[in-house]
């Protein structure tokens, strides 16, 4: 028979095999997943047959090699100009784009930080620095005065463009746009996000970046993306593959990263009330992100507006219904 002590030795023994096992078990394991999930960043060169095939053009602007689509009638007097938003491309547009083509000059670019133009050297992923870019893009493409439409960042970018240099700015389409006013703290809990994309989420852990920004799962795009669809059935494999392929451009998943770091500098002081241009804010009330009550507090703020709901879409209405929300647009458009 064992004495007490031996018998505590031969516990003590077995229960430290057993964590080691456990250990093993939990490193094999966290690296089997490493593996399955290894997406270290890629080449643009890689990316652009699939993703900046033309009309794609590319354009070095303010040291940024700007990736755009300009398209339709060069004799249009009013282009419409398309800003994506986080974590997006200028391909988020296609189904508005087809639709106005035949008679409107559409142009669209990938954001710094995002797509194929990927991240800035400067790395100034600011409000002030994205406006600088949009007036480069209009000053390139010869346009003195355009409809900015921007969903999510973009609409910010697009109306801090409409306070920064009123004078290029004709009229505003916000979709689901972000920094809606909240003059207190009732109005900031009814703007504030429902739920986040687990994309974002880890996208603010910078402490993971060595990793995040190696190891990437199809699961968590596709996840993000059921996210901000009303109807996450319409989440598609070619749709994932899309926001995967330009997810992993090299250099963007730092950028992303370093946007949700820091605020930097607004394009202008000037709050919303202060735009004057005509301006149609269209939403998707199955948003989550940035809830419908934003876009209400958007269109009591800015006098020349009009408000289009959708009930059954999300935060990318354009995405997820192009036709319908494109139809709202065109009526837009055609008052002036």
């Amino acid at each position: 028979m064992l004495s007490p002590c031996a018998t505590l030795k031969r516990a003590t023994r077995f229960v430290a095999r057993g964590l080691l096992l456990l250990l093993t078990l939990a490193l094999l394991g966290l690296g089997g997943f490493i593996a399955w999930n290894w997406a270290p960043d890629r080449p643009v060169e890689e990316l652009s047959a699939r993703w900046g095939a033309p009309p794609s053009q590319f354009e070095t602007l303010l040291g940024l090699p700007i990736h755009f689509r300009d398209e339709g009638p060069r004799d249009d007097p009013m282009p419409i100009v398309l800003l994506h938003g986080t974590g997006d491309s200028l391909h988020t547009w296609q189904g508005w784009t087809d639709a106005l083509v035949p008679a409107r000059r559409v142009i669209r670019y990938d954001l710094p930080g995002f797509g194929l133009t990927g991240p800035d050297p400067a790395h100034d992923y600011s409000m002030k620095r994205q406006v600088a870019v949009l007036t480069a893009v209009l000053d390139r493409l010869g346009v003195e005065r355009a409809v900015i439409a921007g969903n999510s960042y973009g609409g910010g970018i697009a109306w801090q463009a409409a306070l920064a240099h009123p004078e290029r700015v004709a009229a505003l389409v916000l979709v689901d746009a972000s920094g809606a006013p909240a003059a207190d703290v009732v109005a900031a809990a009814s703007t504030a996000p429902r739920s986040v994309p687990i994309g974002f989420r880890l996208a603010r852990m910078s402490w993971a970046a060595p990793v995040l920004q190696r190891v990437l799962p199809r699961g968590v795009i596709e996840s993000s993306l059921s996210n901000v669809y009303g109807d996450p059935s319409k989440v598609s494999n070619e749709l994932v593959d899309r926001y995967f392929d330009l997810a992993t451009r090299e250099g963007n998943r730092a950028a992303l990263m370093s946007r949700f770091g820091k605020r930097g500098e607004p394009a202008s002081t000037k709050p919303v009330s202060a735009i004057t241009q005509p301006t149609l804010i269209l939403w998707g009330a199955r948003d989550r992100l940035i809830p419908l009550a934003a876009g209400e507090r958007f269109h009591a703020a800015i006098s020349e507006s009009q408000l289009v709901v959708f009930d059954d879409l999300g935060h990318v209405p354009q995405e997820e219904d192009s036709a319908r929300t494109v139809a709202a647009v065109q009526a837009f458009l055609a008052t002036f």
